[in-house]
């Protein structure tokens, strides 16, 4: 079993050898920090949702996307890629201040177990760092909470921000769960609502090659959301 290790001591010296960041979004496909180590699997007891405001990559304050965070949800599993950060403090802190910034509407950090294929019962590495948030509108501004999917898909059509516009994440999040041999169910029926609202419904992955398409201009209708906004890769 592996295992993550947050502390050490050699000589009565303690060291920092390794952490681990488990990713179930944008990360998947486009880590953006320097990693040692990436292994697919699937944490326990959490689903991917779209329940999380974006507005400082793929979203502004007056049109916020919808990116995903994880629900609490018993039995349930989320795939996705576990990163390892090993070679001391500096590495790892420079890997974790890049995260946070990223991650800046994620308002927890929750602590997991990570299974790979093959083994639901012993975990292949012990406590590892994802990025969650509370669902709560009250505490945590970035919270939209669950809505209709045809709802989400006109806001996930048409938002846009200083990354890209919020269709292309999905569309590549879908590709990704694809990629890894784990596809997602919601994340392919809402990928396949956001096609009917851009009109091009039916042309979902192609087994051999995947085309976005970021050029279809849609006009959004949305609220503006009044929070700051940082710029940062999703």
């Amino acid at each position: 079993m592996l295992q993550s290790v947050n502390e050490t001591s050699f000589l009565g010296v303690k060291t920092t050898m390794v952490f681990w960041v488990f990713g179930y979004g944008s990360l998947v496909w486009n880590p953006g920090f320097e990693y040692d180590e990436k292994v697919i699997g699937f944490i326990k007891d959490y689903r991917r949702v779209f329940d999380l405001a974006c507005i400082d990559h793929r979203g502004t304050p007056e049109n916020p996307a919808r990116t995903c965070t994880l629900e609490h949800n018993k039995g349930a599993i989320c795939w996705g890629a576990a990163f390892c950060v090993r070679g001391g403090l500096d590495k790892e802190r420079a890997a974790m201040e890049y995260l946070e910034r990223r991650e800046c509407e994620y308002d927890q950090k929750t602590i997991v177990e990570f299974y790979k294929e093959g083994d639901t019962i012993q975990p292949a590495i012990t406590g590892v760092i994802v990025f969650t948030s509370t669902p709560d509108k009250e505490l945590n501004k970035y919270y939209l909470g669950p809505a209709p999917v045809e709802d989400m898909a006109r806001q996930i059509a048409t938002a846009f921000g200083p990354c890209g516009n919020n269709r292309d994440y999905i569309f590549k999040l879908e590709k990704a769960m694809f990629d890894i041999g784990h596809e997602d169910d919601y994340v392919i029926e809402l990928a396949n609502e956001v096609r009917k609202v851009l009109g091009i419904a039916g042309l979902g992955i192609p087994k051999e090659k995947f085309v976005g398409f970021s050029h279809i201009p849609v006009k959004s209708h949305l609220p503006a959301l009044q929070l700051q906004a940082i710029a940062m890769d999703s």
